[in-house]
């Protein structure tokens, strides 16, 4: 089975390297990007070694009060209560070597917090999209026409504003010149703005003779690692920030001759309801037929 270029989540699956990189260029990026559960850790792990290396210090110049003889763990808490700017008093220094030792470990830990702070607030203040695709693209009847079909969702209470949705076919394909390349082949939609996306949507695109369905074969398609890519980007109206969200349908995730179960109904109260638990289901048409495979 081929390896797809990007997940079904829309990120890429491409391995790169040749390329000489450092730590401290794409800190931040990394940072924003990193699950929460790794940029806890990693704080974590930061700031007991910190407090690991100035106990080893401690110990090694001596000159604190109170401080048990060669006592790792009385160490480590004074460098715990000095970083932090506790200062519960029953360990004190009493020599130069112990105070300036306090003095570059309240530094450290006055841009620590400071750091993490501005790091921990940018991370939770970081607008995201909660966009539900349906879990494949579906090819039927549309007024008429065989359209390829996918369906999206805001899974949030807002609304996005001025939502835009883009729709591409990445193949390989070879140059005239017999050069491989990874072609994006945009393709028509019906719609491809909602004024305020906060229920469904349903992108419709029609499989007329422009359209790469029709004009490639299932063998090319196929032979050329076809995928379907769907990016959708729109302005938050709790945030008011742009937000964007992508998606990838591999060949084999194309329904044909099937349609969405429709998820849209009027509620025993009058008002109308949309039942996400069968936002996947598709039901197969019968006795109709979307036209021929590619």
């Amino acid at each position: 089975m081929a390896v797809r270029f990007l997940s079904r989540e829309g990120r890429s699956n491409l391995v790169q390297y040749g390329l000489r990189r450092h730590f401290y260029t794409d800190v931040y990026h990394s940072w924003l990007q990193a699950p929460w559960r790794v940029a806890l850790g990693a704080v974590t792990i930061l700031y007991f070694g910190v407090n690991c290396l100035f106990a080893a210090a401690y110990l090694l110049v001596g000159g604190v009060e109170n401080l048990g003889p060669r006592s790792y763990a009385d160490a480590f808490f004074f460098s715990v209560q000095t970083i932090a700017t506790i200062g519960y008093g029953h360990m004190v220094p009493v020599s130069h070597a112990a105070n300036a030792l306090v003095t570059v470990e309240s530094l450290i830990g006055l841009i620590g917090v400071a750091m993490a702070t501005g790091l921990m607030f940018a991370k939770f203040a970081r607008p995201t999209a909660r966009i539900l695709w349906s879990g494949v693209a579906v090819v039927a009847p549309f007024e008429g026409v065989p359209s390829l079909m996918l369906r999206v969702a805001n899974q949030r209470g807002n609304q996005v504003v001025e939502a835009q949705i883009r729709v591409t076919l990445l193949i390989s394909e070879e140059t005239s010149e017999g050069i491989p390349i990874r072609r994006n082949i945009d393709l028509h939609l019906r719609r491809s703005q909602s004024t305020v996306f906060a229920l469904s949507w349903t992108v419709v695109h029609p499989l007329t003779a422009e359209s790469p369905f029709v004009t490639h074969t299932r063998e090319q398609l196929l032979g050329g690692r076809a995928e379907i890519i769907a990016s959708l980007t729109g302005l938050d109206d709790g945030f008011n920030q742009t937000i964007h969200s992508r998606h990838s349908w591999a060949m084999d995730e194309i329904a044909w001759n099937a349609r969405f179960v429709d998820i849209i109904g009027t509620l025993p109260d009058g008002r109308q309801g949309v039942d996400y638990r069968r936002f996947h289901d598709i039901v197969p048409l019968e006795g109709q037929n979307a036209g021929p495979r590619p």
